[in-house]
């Protein structure tokens, strides 16, 4: 228990970034089930349980909240694609990684992943939110490549249409946001294994 003025600051210091992460979590939410230009300061701060003009101490706008949120999300999932990238998979296990990656992306930012969902289209012309466009001409590379580096290896079918299924796999799995929650009966990577079955192995029995 701190016993000086000098502790309480202390404790005060430490304890703010813990206290940021918590309203940004907060804001996630809020942002997520209402959206972006329907939210308030002062409801997020209502929600964080603060007033809002002690949320400004934090973060000095809405805008730079929502910043963050995708930032750290996009930050995140990169660095977990990237390491899948330069491990040297073949083709498909390449799919399997990036695919079971981002069930778990879904699973840490679920908020974040359903603001981007719902908000990415509007907010990459304005110039701070540059880098959205940035990752989605990122993120196709990065699939495409794979499915076309397949087709090329012969590892998936001469027929394939590689940017039709890139669209189907982006889709199929990104919109289960819409409907996974954390803690469920399925883990992330259970969920990957079961997509993943049934894109690489269909769904009809073998004769």
């Amino acid at each position: 228990m701190p016993n000086s003025n000098s502790d309480r600051k202390k404790t005060a210091v430490s304890a703010a970034p813990e206290r940021r992460e918590e309203i940004l979590a907060t804001a996630a939410e809020v942002f997520a089930a209402q959206g972006y230009r329907a939210t308030t300061v002062r409801r997020i701060a209502d929600e964080a349980g603060m007033l809002a003009g002690s949320l400004y101490y934090h973060f000095d706008s809405k805008e730079s909240m929502l910043d963050e949120i995708l930032s750290g999300f996009l930050n995140d999932l990169w660095a977990r694609y990237d390491s899948v990238l330069a491990a040297g998979l073949g083709p498909r296990e390449t799919i399997e990684a990036l695919v079971t990656e981002s069930f778990r992306e879904i699973d840490r930012h679920l908020a974040a992943v359903a603001i981007y969902q719902k908000e990415a289209r509007q907010l990459q012309a304005q110039p701070r939110f540059a880098y959205l466009a940035e990752s989605q001409v990122k993120f196709e590379k990065a699939w495409l490549g794979t499915l076309e580096r397949g087709v090329a290896d012969r590892v998936f079918r001469a027929d394939l249409d590689a940017r039709l299924t890139y669209r189907f796999l982006r889709d199929t799995v990104w919109v289960a946001a819409s409907w996974y929650r954390p803690g469920g009966l399925h883990s992330p990577e259970e969920i990957a294994r079961q997509y993943l079955s049934m894109v690489l192995e269909g769904i009809t029995l073998r004769g």
